[in-house]
């Protein structure tokens, strides 16, 4: 599962670095993203695998991203997302998790939970089914 790409977004410049290296440390291929705007570009052509999003960005708010992805997903994967933000109000947690975050970790956190999330979303996909694989199997029944 290591060959996974992972697309870390946040706008923060010393967080997302910290971030990328640590990721790619541990032998996944990593993409950044500075903004919403740029996040939402890379996922429609970059295809990630995982998404580690924040919320608190400029141009597309992480929720704004969240939403378009749930709302347009990628026909042949599922992309979990895991948000990692200083937002750790329980409404912000609770509009997250209903918009189909797969984790939420409030910062300041370790790298080394994160990497545990991504781990964890790791050995999720290949249980999980991408939307035209639902869709199938809803037209058969």
């Amino acid at each position: 599962m290591q060959n996974l790409k992972i697309l870390v977004a946040d706008d923060e410049p010393e967080i997302l670095k910290i971030m990328t290296k640590k990721i790619a440390e541990r032998g996944y291929a990593v993409i950044s993203a500075a903004d919403g705007e740029e996040a939402w570009q890379k996922i429609r052509n970059e295809s990630p695998d995982i998404i580690v999003l924040d919320l608190n960005m400029p141009k597309k708010n992480g929720f704004e991203v969240l939403q378009e992805l749930r709302e347009h997903p990628p026909e042949e994967k599922w992309q979990p997302v895991i948000i990692v933000s200083a937002r750790g109000e329980m409404d912000d947690v609770k509009k997250g998790l209903s918009l189909e975050a797969e984790h939420y970790l409030v910062k300041p956190c370790s790298v080394d939970r994160i990497l545990i999330a991504i781990k964890l979303m790791a050995g999720l996909i290949p249980q999980r089914k991408s939307p035209s694989e639902i869709r199938n199997e809803q037209h058969l029944s």
